[in-house]
């Protein structure tokens, strides 16, 4: 017997049939390759049965000059839902149309809040966010993730120490961390200002205190420059935190070590984008399809989670961008590499130092090319202020 499931498909019809002779005309259809199934008996006269909708059409001339009396009592499958559905398609329409509308609104930014950020730096975060296209109106699924914004703004705005971006329904909240926060005046004790390392003094600016130490004086690490205690050969000393800035030459070594032949990766410019609906581990791909011809590839992936008015979706919009890289090989002489090396030695002294310090000269110690690396040692005379605080115990003032 045929799977019932999939007259479904057919179109499935009820028939009742009363009269003399009913089980005669059953097996009559039988016998001509009609499927008939669902046969019971109501009565001694009367039967009912079901009959695929084509063959529900044919029957009606074995009927003739039976003396039996046939009628239809349910229709269903797929031809009479069809039709119904096809009765009904402004409504349906209408119903889908509105489905749709609202579940583009609940995936459209509808507000950007952002926090702890002055009014200048609020500006530019915003300037930002249009430039991105982050803004009011936007499906939310045709920008960046959080992940990617919260990168590109921390990237591109120099006043932002750290900014944390969440999506919280249809708007997205920024909480802002401001560089360069103004410092509460620090309240200081009695205190004299000491050497940190060892130079020779070539500068000063003294605010507060009694100088020490004389310029193109030596001076050793811990040394006192300036005094906190002021008015010795007075009658009345006083204790006072000693201010200002003592410039000296201190001196820096570095090793650097650079190959002449670096090999490294970068992307060629060809990318292909595919863009597809995750249905929790499944997903189906919507555009872009086939295995990328690059030998070489990295994959970046944007996936955003669908909404429903305030219900998250189990389902995601995620784009993939898959970029080629192709490796590459750089080749220094042993001139441009000593350039190189001595250019990467300079910032790494000066990633050591303060921002008002500079570096006055610099000579090469040894020099060296081994198993292709070009090997330098550097010395380094750097100007910077070497003062720094150190308070005065109470032994001390007395």
């Amino acid at each position: 017997m045929k799977n019932q499931w999939i007259e479904f498909f057919f179109g499935i019809v009820t028939v009742k049939l009363t009269g003399k002779g009913t089980e005669r005309f059953i097996n009559v259809l039988i016998r001509n390759g009609y499927h008939i199934w669902h046969v019971k008996r109501h009565g001694t006269e009367t039967i009912t049965f079901r009959i695929r909708l084509s063959d529900a059409k044919e029957i009606r001339h074995f009927i003739r000059n039976s003396g039996l009396k046939l009628s239809f009592l349910q229709r269903k499958g797929l031809p009479f839902l069809s039709k119904r559905m096809l009765k009904n398609s402004g409504f349906i329409a209408g119903a889908a149309i509105f489905l749709v509308i609202i579940f583009l609104l609940s995936n459209v930014i509808w507000g950007i809040e952002i926090k702890g950020a002055k009014p200048e730096t609020e500006y530019k975060i915003r300037k930002e966010l249009d430039k991105m296209g982050v803004k009011i109106g936007k499906l939310q699924f045709t920008v960046k993730n959080v992940e990617g914004i919260q990168r590109q703004l921390t990237d591109n705005i120099n006043d932002l120490t750290w900014v944390g971006v969440e999506l919280n329904g249809t708007t997205y909240h920024l909480q802002v961390v401001e560089k360069n926060e103004p410092k509460k005046p620090e309240q200081l004790g009695p205190q004299n200002l000491i050497a940190k390392k060892k130079a020779v003094i070539v500068g000063h600016y003294i605010e507060e205190g009694q100088l020490m130490i004389s310029k193109n004086d030596y001076v050793e690490q811990g040394q006192l420059l300036v005094s906190g205690q002021i008015g010795q050969d007075g009658q009345n000393p006083r204790m006072v935190a000693a201010k200002g800035e003592v410039w000296g030459e201190t001196w820096y070594k570095s090793h650097v070590e650079l190959p002449l032949t670096t090999k490294f990766k970068v992307f060629n410019g060809k990318e292909m984008v595919k863009h597809s609906i995750q249905f929790g581990k499944m997903e189906l791909p919507v555009w872009g399809f086939g295995k990328p011809e690059y030998k070489e590839y990295e994959t970046e992936i944007n996936e955003h989670k669908l909404h429903f008015l305030k219900w998250e979706l189990p389902i995601s919009y995620v784009n993939k961008t898959i970029r080629e890289r192709e490796e590459f090989t750089r080749t220094y002489s042993e001139k441009e590499a000593e350039q190189m090396a001595l250019e990467m030695a300079k910032k790494e002294i000066k990633s050591r130092l303060d921002e008002d310090a500079s570096i006055k000269d610099e000579k090469i110690l040894h020099k060296a090319v081994e198993n292709g690396k070009v090997i330098l040692d550097i010395h380094f005379k750097v100007i910077e202020n070497i003062a720094v605080g150190h308070p005065i115990s109470e032994e001390t003032q007395e």
